[in-house]
């Protein structure tokens, strides 16, 4: 049965979500490598908090994609085989691509520090907004965006699962179109605590400087097959992988496309490789069939290791 290994993203983040895995000394090497990067405590950070720098862009995206690749370490350290896809919600795109060998950790850090400052800084504090849309058909809260858009911007940033879709743009307009979703039938439409709308065209000034930081990064075919949730493709050229980080920065995560993808190319299991379970909750809405993991803490890593020997699964 084909696997797949997905990486999650900003908003999975909460002061102490290391602590399940003591003991696995390949997730605190990680964090003091990425730290020494930096320049800054990340490990203190996530055990310590305060959980109001926790949640600030520029702190989360570094935090989220080294915990995401300390996991990964772990697992392969302990024997866990390859998947036979990789993929990332957002910034977890990060993570898959150093689980590939495509981005080098130290390169990602650096990169995933300037993609949070650029996006941070891409729209003045207030101007932008998020909002969750729920129980409303994706199509429908596209109609919703454009009707209500006028002349600013609205529109879907996250297609996380067939009943949830966040829309993401100028303020007004984004509490314009929460009450018109509202109207054609959401059940709910709720606007996120975010610093920033994400993955839409007011993100472009983010992407450019993005785009330039990354053609000075060396990027190598990927080992293990990346899904990029930007355009819902497997990428082997450095320059298509470039262009995808890219786009990821303004464009909409089509995550329930990704899952799609994968189960139409015989995945039948997808785990989650990162604190946190949101996506192997998304996953189950999105492809009820296919068994749903997450690598929530030390004994959920161990407890797959040991099904994995025992089904006799390869480790590549």
């Amino acid at each position: 049965m084909r696997r797949l290994f997905v990486f999650p993203g900003q908003g999975s983040q909460q002061v102490g979500m290391m602590e399940g895995y003591e003991g696995l000394p390949e997730v605190r090497e990680t964090f003091a490598e990425a730290s020494e990067v930096l320049g800054e405590d990340l490990w203190r950070l996530t055990a310590e908090g305060p959980e109001t720098v926790l949640a600030l862009t520029r702190y989360t995206q570094p935090v989220m994609m080294t915990a995401g690749v300390a996991i990964w370490r772990a697992w392969r350290a302990l024997g866990g085989g390859l998947p036979d896809f990789l993929a990332g919600h957002s910034l977890g795109e990060y993570s898959a691509l150093v689980a590939a060998e495509s981005l080098a950790f130290a390169d990602a850090v650096r990169l995933v520090r300037l993609r949070a400052e650029a996006m941070q800084e891409a729209v003045p504090p207030g101007q932008g907004a998020m909002a969750a849309i729920l129980g409303l058909p994706p199509d429908e809260v596209e109609r919703v965006c454009a009707e209500v858009a006028g002349e600013e911007v609205v529109a879907a940033a996250n297609y996380n699962s067939p009943e949830q879709t966040v829309i993401a743009g100028d303020t007004a307009a984004v509490m314009r179109a929460v009450e018109a979703a509202k109207r054609a039938g959401a059940k709910r439409a709720i606007p996120l605590p975010v610093s920033a709308p994400f993955h839409c065209p007011l993100m472009r000034p983010a992407a450019e400087r993005l785009a330039a930081a990354l053609a000075e990064i060396p990027i190598a075919r990927p080992k293990v097959p990346v899904i990029h949730n930007v355009d819902v493709a497997v990428h082997d050229d450095p320059e298509e992988i470039r262009m995808a980080l890219v786009d990821q920065a303004w464009r909409p995560v089509r995550w329930c496309e990704t899952i799609e993808w994968a189960a139409r190319a015989g995945v039948g299991v997808a785990v989650e490789c990162g604190p946190g379970r949101v996506l192997a909750g998304l996953t189950r809405r999105i492809a009820p069939a296919m068994v749903s993991i997450a690598f929530a803490d030390r004994a959920a890593v161990e407890e797959a290791l040991r099904a994995e020997r025992s089904a006799g699964a390869p480790s590549r």
